[in-house]
């Protein structure tokens, strides 16, 4: 019975290399995938990359995409093994919904992954949204530096200041971002640094 997934996780936890690998195996057994991402890069272009320095082509998605329509085409022109979604938290509430009915219309399978939370501690839209709606909640992990389960993520400031405020969205890789434990996160806000 197809599903709608939500794995998500703080940085660094492996979402993409998660994605591309279940999107292999579909591909391996004869299962076509559709991958997407969201649309945050600037020069045009769209492929999920790993940390690990692997990455696959993707379709990119913006907060207009009709998802359910490009689905739905591309599904009929060739039926489809599942639908994969990197960077989910930056779906809209109407795209998630689109996506339930995927699942429950056309049959397909959706596994998104995306973040929870953001560097303030609060949900992203889509994430919400997923929580909510999906079928299946699966937490990938990642640790501390104390060792500890991280499930929040702090922003740091190039002086090494922890980010307190600002735009929800900055894209950035572990210059900018620390996977820390709620203990840490709490109290890098308090103490300005991580």
């Amino acid at each position: 019975m197809p599903k709608l997934y939500f794995y998500y996780s703080t940085m660094n936890a492996g979402k993409s290399t998660a994605l591309l690998q279940a999107s292999h195996n579909h591909r391996e057994r004869g299962l076509p995938t559709l991958v997407y991402t969201a649309a945050l890069d600037p020069a045009g272009g769209a492929a999920v990359h790993s940390r690990i320095g692997i990455s696959g082509v993707a379709r990119a998605f913006t907060a207009d995409s009709d998802l359910y329509a490009e689905i739905a085409d591309a599904h009929g022109a060739r039926a489809l093994g599942c639908v994969l979604i990197d960077e989910a938290q930056f779906l809209s509430v109407a795209q998630v919904r689109a996506l339930a009915r995927v699942v429950d219309t056309l049959g397909v399978p959706v596994l998104c992954y995306g973040l929870r939370t953001d560097f303030r501690g609060e949900l992203f839209a889509g994430s919400a949204a997923l929580l909510g709606w999906a079928d299946s909640l699966i937490e990938l992990k990642t640790i501390c530096h104390c060792g500890r389960k991280a499930t929040m993520a702090v922003r740091i400031a190039p002086d090494g200041a922890v980010e307190r405020v600002g735009a929800q969205i900055e894209i950035g890789g572990n210059e900018r971002y620390l996977p820390v434990c709620r203990r840490h996160f709490l109290a890098a806000l308090e103490a300005g640094r991580p």
